[in-house]
């Protein structure tokens, strides 16, 4: 199967995903949507961005009785964010096809929502929260809903709403038909799975690999101390439009968004505390391109699929690989490039290793230097290329204290055209002028007197070998000898001998006055001290 009409999707859906340039349905969209439309149970599994909205979307409004005033199928999500984006999938669709859609999202305004019922929509997504609450006021009725969507279903059960999700199940029919999906499925599921589905059919794509295969995996050592300017400096060498850095606990989010901020990052936080406003206006300015960054906990951006993320940023490792699973799924979709970077301690290493094991991904270590990113390992490599010849030889400051006394004597060996400054510098004399001076006899005048030279006179001992290496690395030889010859005349005048004046021996009195006023004050021992 290649295209949607072969799945039986009606030509109106067709048409409105061919707008969008989806022409070829994923492959957890082919297996998934046969089996729904027959109406069996369906546990789906998949690559997070493989398309896994649509897989349920398509048929769940393929099934829908368009002269009934009821509700028909409802859609459990743990979060606003996910709620809000797949009501916009749905509606999307369903307004070609004249199917009334409503969503029963926590946080919005309760009695509006109530007010929208009226208009008898035919399909609801909702958080389970605020469908419980309706049905409590007896404002909402589920009896002739036939099909149930748990979307992201692992964390709809993890988040504690493990008994409004059944109470949902059970107002509604008896031969319901019930669809799972998410990426993970933990052990725990399979419990639900055995109480509520029948004979389900499991649809698995790529369980070997269950992230994407166009995802790169990449991490960062550093110590603790370090991650924030470790993510400044990672945000500024990739250039990324929008990436998603992602935290453990909300306790530190404003603490940590003021001190990117102050390192310079555009960035804003969505996290499950935050007011509905705001966390509205967050996601619509995100989306937009108005800001880089958006740090959120894996509760806010579960589900979520922003097309433009380039990156993502774990900032704290998850807890587990699952987690892991669904954090870096937020880029990487549908086919597309994506990149995942961790930052962690030494200490963590094993931790990255367990999921890269687990999960049948490769993470790759990355260092940064010199303003450049290079995998571990390969950066020793690419600095211990030497310069390219006739440039000039640097010398790092810290590694001059390294080199200490020879450092004339490496740059000279990497630089020979400066060994004669060297030799200069260390009041030695040149061995290629030692040798030539020797196998020549004195130069002499017309009178026979010899003739006399800078090379005859007697050489000091030059100048120190700590200057010997400043005037050595700039590579001014020739001043280097001028200044032995200069001190050579000032070393044959002899040293003036300074004068000495003799000590005075104190007599027994001012001892025993020094004795006796030990401990009195600056200005009394003063006073005692003149001279009477």
């Amino acid at each position: 199967m290649n295209s949607f009409s072969s799945l039986q999707i009606d030509e109106v859906y067709i048409n409105k995903l061919r707008e969008k340039d989806i022409v070829v349905p994923s492959p957890i969209q082919a297996e998934s949507i046969p089996v729904i439309l027959s109406g069996k149970d369906v546990v789906a599994q998949s690559q997070t961005g493989s398309g896994k909205t649509l897989a349920y979307v398509l048929p769940l409004l393929q099934q829908v009785d368009k002269n009934s005033r009821e509700v028909q199928g409802i859609v459990i999500v743990p979060t606003r964010e996910l709620g809000f984006q797949i009501l916009e999938t749905l509606q999307l669709l369903a307004d070609e096809a004249g199917i009334r859609v409503q969503g029963l999202i926590g946080g919005a305004a309760l009695t509006r929502q109530i007010d929208k019922l009226k208009l008898r929509p035919q399909l609801i997504v909702g958080t389970p929260g605020r469908v419980m609450e309706l049905l409590k006021l007896r404002k909402l009725s589920v009896h002739h809903v036939k099909t149930v969507v748990v979307d992201e279903v692992d964390q709809v059960f993890d988040l504690g709403s493990m008994r409004e999700v059944e109470v949902i199940f059970k107002g509604t029919q008896r031969n319901r038909q019930m669809l799972f999906f998410s990426a993970t499925m933990p052990e725990p599921i399979q419990a639900v799975i055995s109480r509520w589905m029948q004979d389900p059919v499991y649809v698995q794509i790529s369980p070997e690999q269950r992230t994407s295969e166009t995802l790169k995996h990449l991490y960062f050592v550093c110590e603790d101390r370090d991650k924030i300017d470790t993510l400044r400096r990672i945000v500024r060498l990739y250039n990324m439009p929008a990436a998603i850095v992602f935290i453990n606990e909300i306790d530190n989010v404003a603490e940590i968004v003021e001190k990117l901020k102050f390192a310079g990052l555009s960035i804003e936080a969505l996290y499950g505390d935050a007011g509905k406003q705001e966390r509205a206006k967050v996601m619509q300015a995100f989306r937009a391109g108005k800001f880089q960054l958006l740090l959120a906990t894996d509760i806010a951006a579960r589900g979520l699929d922003i097309p433009h993320v380039t990156h993502v940023i774990n900032f704290e490792l998850p807890i587990d690989a699952d987690h892991y699973v669904h954090r870096v799924g937020r880029t990487g979709r549908m086919g597309k490039k994506g990149t995942a970077i961790s930052i962690l301690t030494n200490k963590q290493r094993f931790i990255i290793d367990k999921f890269a094991k687990k999960l049948g991904c490769k993470i790759e270590e990355q260092e940064m230097a010199y303003g450049k990113i290079y995998q571990s390992g390969s950066r020793g490599a690419a600095r211990s290329t030497g310069p390219s010849k006739g440039k000039e030889t640097h010398v790092s400051q810290a590694n001059k204290k390294e080199l200490g006394s020879t450092a004339a004597e490496a740059i000279s060996t990497s630089s020979p055209n400066l060994a004669p400054a060297r030799s200069a510098a260390l009041g030695k004399p040149n061995p290629a002028k030692a040798s030539s001076a020797a196998g020549k006899a004195p130069s002499r005048s017309a009178s026979g007197k010899p003739v006399s030279s800078p090379a005859n006179k007697p050489v000091s001992p030059g100048p120190s070998r700590s200057e010997s290496r400043t005037e050595t690395k700039l590579g001014i030889a020739s001043d280097i000898r001028k200044s032995g010859a200069s001190n050579a005349a000032a070393a044959t005048k002899p040293e003036a001998k300074k004068g000495t004046k003799p000590v005075q021996q104190k007599t027994e009195r001012e001892l025993k006055r020094e004795r006796k006023n030990k401990g009195a004050p600056r200005w009394l021992k003063e006073k005692q001290n003149k001279p009477t």
